[in-house]
């Protein structure tokens, strides 16, 4: 028992409990439409700016990286689920992408933005002795047929990596030990989105499981809903928006603030900051921020940064912003999953002293307190409660307007640990609600966490295979 729980007299003090809901926040689609649901939304009324020629792609260019064999796989299931899929009741129909219907482009896939991976490239890969060396070879081959496709006077927007079974035996994952690294575990994926982003051509994998599956095929999602992801995710990749938040934040920028270990054991003590930047309307930039050492034995497992870090983070992720978006902030909110050390704290400040508002913001997940409801189902997403001065936030829980709870767990709330700044907490769990709703790698409906710190485990994973000296993209559809 804490000992704030405790009276000067010795007698047990009750904490004073509160509770309110905030509704469902819509998103915006076509024809400034709203819906709470972006699989209805875009059911209805297609995706954001539709009715805008200088917004929405009428045409998609797609290309392909891959054997004859998964590429023909690929594009036969890309036109299948162009035309539209049906649903299963608990996944909903997929209404297609096409220029009539769904999201209203045209897709144009056309054989010269395609490069074939040859039996002979997948044999010369095999017969390398080390893993290590196989994983190497295959990114260096995917990245020179990448580079060859990025060079056409008319490039596709999307490459899509179809990639086959039997090259990804060789080079899904790697752990070696290298002399100056350490022990070093390396994946593929995230080493492809690394090596690829400097053609400045987005990237969708889709594998050979997938495009084979059938009905009755075991650990694959049902169609529609993969259909639904995959679309979603191109979507966004090629420059439009499957969907916007609707927000009461008018010139806010919201920043995650996460870190990264270097690769290989012997780097254990280095750690980069990672700044994710994303206004009201959904822009968003991706920043790398200086490294440092950090010593766990001494420190804790959390990195912080100093005062001067912090600052130059900021700074740093504030200016990119403005210079890629055009856009000056009017209010900063900053995200962590880790408490506000003193310096730390300070340096953030220092930072936002042009700013009119700001606030700083840290929550985590507490399993440890839970509410529990006298009914069939759990705890209303939405619900915010307090327990004395601790305030706690359910992103997850039934969903009313599904009628459903859409998960095979009990929900656990996050709990704001700390806030600094000038907003009201309603304001910050709101504001919160809303960017659960901007993933757009993913159809569903919410995701458990806002945008802000969503992806900061997988942007992370993708930095830490980038060579140095390489300046990482800022946009963030390279990284998903």
């Amino acid at each position: 028992m804490s000992k704030s729980a405790i009276s000067a007299s010795g007698e047990l003090v009750i904490p004073r409990v509160t509770c309110i809901f905030h509704d469902e926040p819509a998103i915006r689609f076509g024809c400034e439409r709203e819906h709470v649901s972006p699989q209805a939304g875009l059911s209805l009324y297609g995706p954001r700016f539709v009715e805008d020629d200088h917004q929405h792609p009428s045409t998609v260019r797609v290309g392909f990286i891959g054997s004859g064999k998964s590429i023909g796989l690929a594009e036969q299931w890309i036109s299948d689920c162009a035309d539209g899929v049906a649903g299963d009741g608990v996944n909903l129909d997929f209404p297609g992408y096409k220029e009539d219907r769904g999201f209203y482009s045209r897709l144009s896939m056309s054989t010269k933005w395609r490069e074939k991976i040859t039996a002979n490239e997948i044999a010369a890969i095999s017969s390398l002795k080390f893993r290590r060396d196989r994983f190497e070879q295959a990114l260096r081959l995917i990245s020179e047929k990448a580079h060859y496709l990025s060079e056409l006077d008319s490039e596709p927007q999307v490459l899509v990596l179809a990639l086959p079974d039997d090259l990804l035996a060789h080079c899904k994952t790697v752990e070696y030990k290298d002399p100056d690294a350490g022990r070093v575990h390396r994946d593929f994926r995230r080493a492809l989105k690394a090596e690829l982003m400097r053609y400045r051509i987005p990237t969708q994998i889709l594998l050979q499981h997938t495009t084979e599956a059938t009905p009755v095929s075991r650990n694959v999602d049902h169609k529609s809903r993969c259909a639904w992801n995959f679309f979603t995710g191109m979507h966004y990749k090629v420059g439009a928006a499957p969907w916007g938040p609707i927000m009461d934040s008018a010139g806010s920028l919201f920043i995650g603030i996460s870190f990264f270990k270097a690769l290989g054991t012997q780097q254990g003590t280095i750690r980069t900051s990672v700044a994710q930047a994303f206004d009201e309307r959904g822009e968003g930039i991706v920043l790398r921020g200086k490294s440092f050492e950090w010593d766990e034995s001494a420190n804790g497992r959390s990195p912080h940064l100093n005062e001067d870090q912090a600052k130059q983070l900021i700074d740093d992720a504030v200016k990119r912003y403005s210079r890629e978006t055009g856009h000056s902030p009017k209010r900063i909110v900053i995200h962590k999953s880790s408490e506000y050390w003193p310096g730390e704290l300070l340096g953030f400040r220092r930072a936002l002293e042009s700013v009119r508002e700001h606030d700083l913001v840290s929550f985590r997940y507490n399993d440890r307190i839970r509410l529990l409801r006298q009914a069939s189902y759990p705890v209303l997403r939405g619900t915010q409660f307090t327990v004395g001065s601790r305030t706690f936030l359910y992103t997850t829980g039934y969903i009313p307007s599904l009628r459903r709870f859409p998960h095979g767990h009990v929900p656990s709330p996050l709990e704001i640990s700390e806030h600094h700044g000038d907003s009201s907490m309603e304001e910050i769990c709101r504001e919160i609600m809303s960017l659960t709703k901007l993933n757009w790698n993913s159809s569903f409906f919410a995701s458990t966490e806002p945008i802000t710190l969503k992806f900061s485990r997988s942007v992370g994973g993708v930095m830490k295979e980038m060579l140095d000296g390489f300046e990482p993209r800022p946009q963030f559809k390279y990284y998903i």
